[in-house]
């Protein structure tokens, strides 16, 4: 499609429309009520065209990676539409995989102008609580969509400008926190109100031709310009995999698989032997088409060659997918999804991993690769009022590139959730923050260091406390180095850390702690780049007097002796010429034992056969399947494989596959697959 509007017309209508979207997220966040919205920033802004993709997005308020988000279902649920209706939902499944779990309540509402409708302004948040098993209604044990809260189909939140006060009833008295998500929900319909405005002015000043004419092609612009950028990745087919910890109800890790085609710039993502879904909530709702979750890394691939694209849908539109129905990345209803985003910040690990193949020295190593809204829920001991507040969103250190450090405590993994000022925290719930720091001896060693991950503790001042840290990950798998550069250090969790009752809780789903608990959670590093050996030592005396990297760290890792405060040149040269110990593997002591026995032919095949197994008993064959091959890893985890014969256990597990596809013969049919580029 060529453009059609003036360049200089164009580059006008681009700011004015983005700012458009930038206004409605400055008033939706300033007049929020929640934690989530006002302080971490959790919540979205944009222009949604008519064929239900965002033709304008904001830069700099509310979350970056919706840009690609797609309406069309939502929209087509409705029969009619019409000036001031808004449409609501925060479906998984009836949505097109727009509300990606029930906290997120989606609204659009239509522009019109002349009886004619334009365009759609949209909006959402994540709400604080939606009710469910557990308060802020998120949590990894859950394992059906019916627990995690209520459930909003598309339907009208206002008919012709009137709001339906009943819907809104339903909607706030099944929460925790009425007020609060009465608040909010306000907030974005102040949002809508902001943007119908600035529609109608930019209509008024340009006229309604030349407003359709750049929905059109703005996304047309940024779609060429990100294709020059696709460009530099060669041709050539590209399989990368990475590994969730566990599916929470067992030790059986969940894999990720991701083959990359590139065509002359095109670009097609096959997630065929991708693990199907788990019954917990790791499942991330992509209704099968190309979805956000998908495409961060080419996002971030795409600003840092090109700064100045234009921010919109258009980005992504040299990119298509194939996402086979049954997967943990589009699984079937009623499977719970409150947890999808630490699932699709593993598959951006794959991704990754791809683009690492593809373009050496392009690509960096992984983040710390978990994002963590630590959430407290007490109840006023003299009100009776419940309380839910996320503490802080905790995240790791960045991976390190060909020629730069991680950044220290910051995650480039997927959106830009923002930190909570502790203050904020401490005034909502009875709880103290002892501890905010970076995690030392955590980023993975290299030429280049990954970032440090951050150590968190708190301090509970009031018994019958819940602390809930969902999205915990990376305490088996390692955010891996690239280039020589080695792995992160692994998350942990522990409750009384240095006392004499304390416990190792790893990966929790809620902890009820009593009045003088300390909850201490390290989040894992980013991985290294390159030899750590050719780090200059002046680098490493800085991490030293830093506290990022220990004394000890230093020699070991890097061969640079620090005594004194200084660097002891003499002994830093011997010690660097000196022959080293074996440096620990790149993708970590965890991967490679695991694929010992389970390999990529494997599993891949494993992933393919489950397709054809109906969804209720797709988890517990898969387990089946799996301990057929290392009995005791479902309840061991890795520690069994230790146990079994690697070649013996392979050839069991090709048995017990073959033994599931004779029982199950049929095949999964993948949904909407789209040709390859």
């Amino acid at each position: 499609m060529s453009l059609t509007l003036d360049p200089v017309l164009l580059e006008v209508l681009y700011h004015q429309l983005k700012a458009t979207t930038e206004e409605m997220g400055i008033a939706l966040g300033r007049t929020a009520r929640s934690t989530y919205v006002k302080e971490a920033a959790d919540f979205g802004t944009a222009l949604c065209g008519l064929d239900g993709k965002f033709f304008a997005y904001p830069a700099t308020t509310g979350v970056s990676g919706s840009v690609d988000m797609d309406c069309r279902e939502f929209i087509a649920a409705f029969d009619s539409i019409e000036p001031g209706d808004i449409l609501a939902t925060n479906h998984p499944y009836l949505a097109g995989g727009l509300a990606s779990h029930l906290p997120d309540l989606n609204l659009l509402k239509p522009c019109f102008h002349e009886g004619r409708l334009l365009c759609f302004g949209w909006t959402f948040v994540h709400s604080a609580d939606v009710g469910g098993a557990v308060p802020s209604s998120i949590a990894p044990s859950l394992d059906n969509l019916f627990q995690e809260g209520l459930q909003v189909p598309p339907l009208k939140l206002a008919r012709r400008g009137v709001l339906n006060e009943e819907v809104v009833a339903i909607f706030t008295g099944n929460s925790r926190v009425p007020d609060i998500n009465g608040g909010d929900l306000k907030a974005q319909l102040a949002a809508l109100t902001v943007g119908e405005r600035r529609v109608a002015e930019i209509v008024a000043r340009h006229g309604v031709d030349t407003f359709m004419a750049a929905q059109r092609d703005l996304p047309e612009y940024a779609r060429l310009r990100a294709l020059e950028v696709q460009r530099r990745i060669p041709d050539g087919r590209y399989v990368f995999w990475d590994y969730m910890d566990d599916d929470f109800v067992s030790r059986l890790p969940i894999r990720l698989r991701c083959a990359m085609t590139v065509r002359d710039g095109q670009i097609h993502l096959d997630l065929a032997g991708t693990d199907p879904q788990v019954a917990s909530a790791y499942n991330v709702p992509t209704g099968g088409v190309r979805h956000p979750w998908l495409v961060t890394k080419f996002m971030h691939l795409l600003y840092t060659c090109d700064p100045d694209l234009p921010l919109n849908a258009g980005l992504f539109g040299n990119i298509t997918v194939n996402v086979p129905k049954g997967t943990v990345m589009n699984p079937e209803f009623p499977a719970a999804v409150g947890i999808r985003h630490a699932t699709a910040i593993r598959f951006n690990d794959a991704v990754l991993g791809c683009l690492a193949i593809a373009c050496p020295g392009l690509a960096p190593a992984p983040s710390g690769g978990t994002v963590i809204p630590s959430v407290v829920a007490q109840t006023d001991p003299e009100t009776g009022r419940r309380i839910v507040s996320v503490l802080q969103s905790l995240v790791g250190g960045a991976g390190a590139g060909a020629g730069y450090d991680g950044a220290d405590g910051r995650d480039r993994s997927l959106s830009n959730i923002q930190n909570t000022p502790t203050e904020r925290g401490e005034a909502d719930v009875r709880v103290r923050v002892e501890t905010y720091a970076m995690r030392p001896d955590s980023g993975g060693a290299g030429e280049f260091r990954g970032g440090s991950g951050v150590i968190y503790s708190i301090h509970v001042l009031q018994d019958g406390t819940e602390l809930l840290g969902r999205g915990l990950e990376r305490f088996v798998f390692r955010p891996w180095g690239v280039a020589g550069g080695q792995p992160g250090a692994p998350a942990r969790v522990v409750l009384n850390l240095g006392m004499p009752e304390e416990q190792e809780l790893g990966k929790i789903n809620l902890v009820r702690a009593r009045a003088g608990d300390v909850l201490t959670v390290m989040t894992a590093g980013g991985g290294g780049y390159g030899d750590p050996f050719r780090r200059d030592p002046a680098a490493v005396l800085h991490d030293v007097r830093r506290g990022y990297v220990s004394v000890e760290a230093a020699a070991r890792d890097y061969g640079v002796v620090v005594a004194d405060g200084r660097i002891d040149e003499a002994a830093t040269a011997a010690c660097r010429r000196a022959a080293r110990p074996a440096p620990a593997a790149a993708f970590g002591e965890a991967r490679e034992r695991f694929e010992t026995v389970f390999d990529d032919a494997a599993m891949t095949a494993l992933a393919e056969a489950l397709l054809a197994v109906p969804a209720t008993v797709r988890s517990p064959a898969r387990a089946r399947v799996m301990e057929a091959a290392v009995p005791g890893l479902a309840t061991r985890g890795l520690a069994a494989i230790e146990a079994v014969d690697p070649a013996a256990a392979r050839a069991a597990l090709a048995e017990a596959i073959a033994g599931l596809r004779r029982t199950w013969p049929g095949r999964a049919v993948p949904l909407r697959r789209e040709t390859p580029p």
